[in-house]
C-alpha cells in the first residue's frame, strides 16, 4: 500500500494524524510545509493526500494546483482552519476531493479517508478495462474483443494498441510510438511502425469494416472520439 501524505504545519496536530491512521492499518509520510510537500508529491506516489491549507513557505492551496497539473487521481482532502466558503470553493475548483473544517472530529476524517481510498480504487478498477466503441480491452487479462469477437494479438501489437487507446484523441507521430512502445534504446528503423499499425488494422479493423487507428497525415496515428 502506498502512503497517505499528511501536509500540516502544526507538528501536534500532524502527529496525531500519523498515529491515528497508522492505527487504522495506513502507512503515513508528513510534510511540515508546502515546498516539501510539493517535492514529495513529484517523487513519490500515494494514495491520498491530507493538505493543510495555510502552510509556510507555499500554501496548500498552490499545493494543490501545481499537484493537479501532474496528478488529476489521488484523492485530496483539505484541512483548514478557516471556516469561510471562499476557501472552501477555491479548493474544490483548484481540484480537491473534499475538505474538513478544524476542529474536526478524528472518526470523521477516518471515515471520509475510507470513502475516497475507495472511491479511488473503484475507479481504477474501472481503468483497466480500455473501451472504445465496440473494441474493449482488458488490462488485467490482455483479452481483446470487438464486440463479443475475441482478437489475437502479438504482444507488440497489444503494447502498441494499448499505448493509443490509453491516450486517446492525441496524435503520436513515429518516433514518439517507438519512445513510448519500443523503448527509447531502439534503433531500428521508424517504418516498423508502419508496419505494426497495418498488422493491428488486419486484425481489428479489416474483418468488420470500421476504422478505430486513424491516420494523420503528414504528423502520425491517432484513435479518436468521434465528438472531438
Amino acid at each position: 500500500m502506498s502512503p497517505i501524505l499528511i501536509v500540516e504545519d502544526e507538528e501536534k496536530l500532524a502527529r496525531v494524524l500519523e498515529l491515528e491512521l497508522k492505527y487504522e492499518g495506513y502507512e503515513t509520510e508528513t510534510a511540515l510545509d508546502g515546498q516539501n510537500a510539493f517535492q514529495l508529491l513529484q517523487s513519490k506516489q500515494y494514495e491520498l493526500v491530507l493538505l493543510d491549507i495555510m502552510l509556510p513557505g507555499m500554501s496548500g492551496l498552490e499545493v494543490l494546483r501545481r499537484f493537479r497539473k501532474l496528478n488529476q487521481q489521488t484523492p485530496i482532502i483539505l484541512l483548514t482552519a478557516r471556516d469561510e466558503v471562499h476557501d472552501k470553493v477555491s479548493g474544490l475548483d483548484l481540484g480537491a476531493n473534499d475538505y474538513v473544517t478544524k476542529p474536526f472530529q478524528m472518526e470523521e476524517l477516518l471515515a471520509r479517508v475510507r470513502v475516497h481510498l475507495r472511491t479511488n480504487s473503484n475507479k481504477e478498477q474501472e481503468a483497466d478495462i480500455l473501451l472504445f466503441e465496440d473494441l474493449s480491452v482488458d488490462a488485467r487479462t490482455r483479452d481483446v474483443k470487438r464486440g463479443t469477437q475475441p482478437i489475437e494479438l502479438t504482444p507488440r501489437e497489444y503494447d502498441l494498441l494499448t499505448f493509443l487507446l490509453k491516450n486517446k484523441n492525441q496524435v503520436f507521430h513515429r518516433e514518439q510510438l517507438l519512445d513510448k512502445v519500443w523503448g527509447f534504446d531502439y534503433a531500428g528503423d521508424t517504418n516498423v511502425v508502419d508496419v505494426y499499425i497495418r498488422y493491428i488494422r488486419n486484425k481489428i479493423d479489416k474483418p468488420f469494416d470500421k476504422s478505430t487507428i486513424q491516420t494523420v497525415r503528414g504528423v502520425g496515428y491517432t484513435i479518436k472520439d468521434m465528438e472531438i
